[in-house]
């Protein structure tokens, strides 16, 4: 397990082993998206009536496709990935109450410390940044505090691997699983 300093974020630190690499399915479906745009601009061009609520409806829907496109192949057509395993890493949020925080902090510190009845929430003064892979054989997790008008940082960036990782991750699932039937 290494750490960062505290200045750093997740969502903005550079580890070794998370490379950012272009997502091909992403372009491709961007691509497509664009050019169902345009083959819809050509479609009203080519109308008899280019008045009609229906040529005016395949414009909107052309622009949308198109605009829709292109922010995808710029902005999100980017993945994180974990090179020793090559799964995909999301990140994500979670949200808790403050009397949760130094049993959070004591988890991380130890990941056998006891975290039974910690529940998420939709906000809370303490929020997990966490970026996670799809095979949970890397966490990183940062804690902060809400202190007004920001959220500053409690804990350095910490890294698991291996059984370690997947442990935490079993608890973030959780979380999200308690989060979501709370909703």
């Amino acid at each position: 397990m290494a750490t960062q300093t505290s200045n750093t974020t997740i969502f903005t630190l550079t580890h070794p082993d998370i490379v950012k690499r272009t997502s091909v399915a992403s372009l491709l479906y961007s691509g497509v998206m664009v050019l169902l745009g345009i083959f819809l601009f050509v479609a009203v061009f080519g109308m008899t009536d280019n008045t009609s609520t229906a040529s005016m409806a395949l414009m909107v829907c052309g622009t949308v496709l198109i605009l829709g496109g292109i922010f995808r192949i710029f902005w999100k057509s980017k993945q994180l990935i974990y090179l020793p395993t090559g799964s995909v890493a999301t990140e994500r949020s979670l949200f808790f109450d403050l009397k949760y925080l130094n049993r959070l902090t004591d988890m991380l510190d130890n990941l056998s410390a006891e975290v039974a009845g910690v529940k998420s929430g939709t906000s809370g003064n303490v929020r997990m940044d966490v970026m996670i892979t799809k095979d949970s054989k890397f966490v990183a997790v940062q804690l902060f505090q809400f202190v007004p008008y920001t959220y500053t940082p409690v804990t350095k960036v910490k890294y698991f691997t291996g059984t370690e990782a997947a442990a935490l991750s079993t608890f973030i699932s959780k979380m999200q699983i308690r989060y979501l039937r709370q909703v």
